[in-house]
């Protein structure tokens, strides 16, 4: 907020502080559950935890304009045979399996009896279950042998964030995107993905730079997926009204034949980062919508043709929204991408965040998936999770690698957020029941 943003020091911390005390509202929520639940039913009353967790996680998704940043089933993304339970029942199952973990073994530490080790057996017997489940799911390897197979480049430019938009900069931005273009086409890639906003310019409004993307394209035969703003002008209503203009943050598919197939708009907007939520009452964070511009989002998931096949693309965060993909991939995608500029993190943990909540889409969805991020971490993620590669942070990198288009799906692609929502109903059921056993009291 202070160096992309042009926010005080003061202010932004303030700021993010709103942010942060907004969040907080989440766990606390879990916490009055949880204790409420036990002050009725006493230690059996910890057994709503799970239920409990996984409805604020639900939440965060869809309360306001949706933050689900970093749930608490992320943490698995990396040990994939229990990950693979998220082809069932996705992230907010495994949030559930943690917080269950989680309870039981708080049920032994201030459970009185020996009925506090049965939650604890349960969830070990669950957990061994799954892991053995999921050790067989990733041996079978199924999904990697369908599919018809494409080479898939992508391509980090490593460009800094204030070099950008620097007029200055816009030639040799645009030439290093070009020529690493040529080093993946060498590679024998033939769908090559740019980051977002990774044109200098407007694709669409630029003919000499947007044209030699075309050419390029039209040359060699090749499939170009690019980041870049898209501006739409709105006519004026009346003679004394000034024309406007709608940018979006957009994603291009360039036909092997020079014309644009498709344009994603990004629907998902970063709050603070590309638009400022309650901005009548915010009004002191304006200069940050000043500095990084005010975006419109989309509509549409649309859907962008490879060949004789479908794929979709998640702009930035996006791609932490599970029913978002979920909704790409019951449309007919065939192949996930995500394009990104994680340059705002700097060496935080962010960056890696990113890239694991990313990988838990290919597992829920049973996709391939590919991922270009300007400063990193760009890479290939393989249908059980498994990374094929991937880059360092704040290195120029063009990696290619061999991918499918998969028709295939998960149950959890058919099936949706089953487990969020029934933990949902589980909650509902369970304030009822000691609003109930309230009213029964003398």
């Amino acid at each position: 907020m202070t160096t992309f943003g042009g926010l005080a020091t003061p202010i932004a911390v303030f700021a993010a502080a709103l942010l942060v005390a907004y969040l907080s509202l989440f766990p606390a929520v879990f916490a009055v559950l949880v204790a409420r639940a036990r002050r009725t039913w006493g230690d059996a009353g910890l057994m709503i935890a799970p239920f409990a967790w996984v409805t604020t996680e639900l939440g965060r998704q869809y309360v306001w304009d949706g933050f689900p940043w970093a749930l608490l089933g992320y943490s698995q993304v990396t040990v994939l045979p229990v990950a693979q339970a998220a082809s069932v029942v996705g992230v907010y199952g495994l949030s559930w399996l943690l917080a269950l973990t989680a309870a039981a073994v708080a049920a032994v530490v201030v459970g009185r009896g020996r009925g506090r080790w049965i939650p604890a057996a349960a969830a070990a017997v669950l957990v061994a279950g799954i892991a053995l489940w999921g050790s067989a799911r990733l041996n079978s390897s199924a999904l990697t042998s369908q599919g018809d197979p494409v080479r898939v480049a992508v391509v980090q430019g490593n460009i800094a964030q204030e070099d950008k938009w620097d007029p200055a900069m816009r030639e040799t931005i645009a030439e290093t995107y070009l020529s690493m273009t040529r080093e993946a086409l060498a590679a024998g890639a033939t769908f090559i993905l740019w980051p977002e906003s990774s044109t200098p310019f407007y694709f669409e409004r630029d003919l000499i730079r947007g044209g030699a993307i075309r050419q390029l394209a039209r040359e060699t035969r090749a499939t170009l997926l690019i980041g870049s703003d898209q501006v739409e002008p709105i006519k004026a209503t009346t003679a004394t009204e000034k024309p406007q203009e709608l940018y979006y943050n957009a994603a291009f598919l360039v036909k092997s034949d020079g014309s644009v197939g498709a344009v994603y708009r990004k629907m998902h907007l970063v709050p603070f980062g590309e638009y400022v939520p309650l901005k009548s009452l915010l009004f002191f964070v304006g200069p940050i919508v000043e500095a990084v511009s005010a975006f419109t989002p989309g509509d549409d998931p649309v859907l962008l043709p490879v060949g004789d096949h479908l794929v979709s693309t998640a702009i930035c965060y996006e791609v932490i929204f599970p029913s978002l993909i979920r909704r790409f991939v019951v449309d007919g995608s065939e192949m996930l991408t995500t394009i990104t500029n994680d340059a705002w993190y700097g060496r935080s943990s962010a960056a890696y965040q990113h890239w694991e909540q990313a990988a838990m889409r290919s597992i829920e969805q049973g996709r391939y998936l590919a991922r270009a991020a300007n400063t990193g971490i760009s890479g290939f993620v393989d249908p059980y999770g498994r990374v094929v590669q991937k880059t360092d942070l704040f290195h120029p990198a063009v990696l290619v690698a061999d991918l499918r288009f998969i028709k295939t799906r998960t149950i959890y692609s058919r099936v949706g957020d089953v487990a969020a929502w029934i933990s949902l109903a589980v909650v509902v059921f369970a304030l009822a029941g000691t609003m109930r056993r309230r009213d029964r009291q003398p």
